[in-house]
């Protein structure tokens, strides 16, 4: 069967904070702009993802990555799932990383072990390499409140050149369902990657 090209490459990451909803939202929109995801799940994402939406992810990575193709209705090849430990996947290194990456939501460890370069899974390498290469890095962060660890850290990255786009839906649009406020952050995210989106008007569009 005759694998179509895609223009464009997005990373989409998603850790194990609250809000799997930004991040599988990002997913399907993606999927829907007929983009290619390289998709990273952490451990605790998975079980976060299992106990916050109506999905169940199947055990294996394999068996997610298929699940969500079918899920999402997918094109062949356009997603592709790797495990946290797989170092010779494309993300792990500047030669083969898509030029974006998106962490959506991103868990307050995560953006300290990308603050101090751990690197310790395929997320954290992933963000190091955005970061050397200066390459797209785009933080979701979801917590309440912020310490002041959790500030430094943000502080830090945005000095490195990342984007940092809280979890902070606007009520300006007058939002009637929890939907809709996940959306109003998912259009900002595909905004920042240059992805037409319809889910939110531009500011003064009627």
């Amino acid at each position: 069967m005759h694998t179509p090209l895609f223009t464009k490459t997005i990373t989409l990451a998603i850790t194990g904070a609250s809000g799997a909803q930004y991040g599988l939202r990002l997913l399907q929109c993606l999927l829907a702009a007929k983009l290619r995801v390289w998709l990273l799940l952490s451990d605790a994402a998975k079980v976060v993802i299992n106990t916050e939406t109506e999905l169940s992810l199947p055990k294996s990575d394999q068996a997610i990555g298929q699940f969500l193709q079918h899920h999402y209705n997918a094109a062949e090849g356009q997603l592709q799932l790797f495990s946290s430990t797989d170092w010779f996947a494309p993300v792990a290194s500047g030669t083969g990383a898509a030029s974006s990456l998106v962490i959506c939501p991103a868990s307050g460890g995560t953006l300290s072990a990308i603050a101090c370069g751990a690197s310790n899974n395929l997320i954290e390498r992933a963000a190091d390499v955005a970061l050397k290469e200066r390459r797209q890095l785009i933080l979701v962060p979801r917590e309440a409140p912020y310490s002041e660890i959790h500030l430094e850290n943000m502080l830090k990255l945005t000095r490195m050149g990342a984007t940092i786009l809280p979890a902070s839906p606007g009520f300006y649009q007058r939002p009637q369902t929890v939907q809709q406020l996940v959306d109003f952050v998912v259009a900002r995210l595909l905004d920042q990657l240059q992805v037409t989106q319809n889910l939110l008007p531009q500011w003064g569009d009627k």
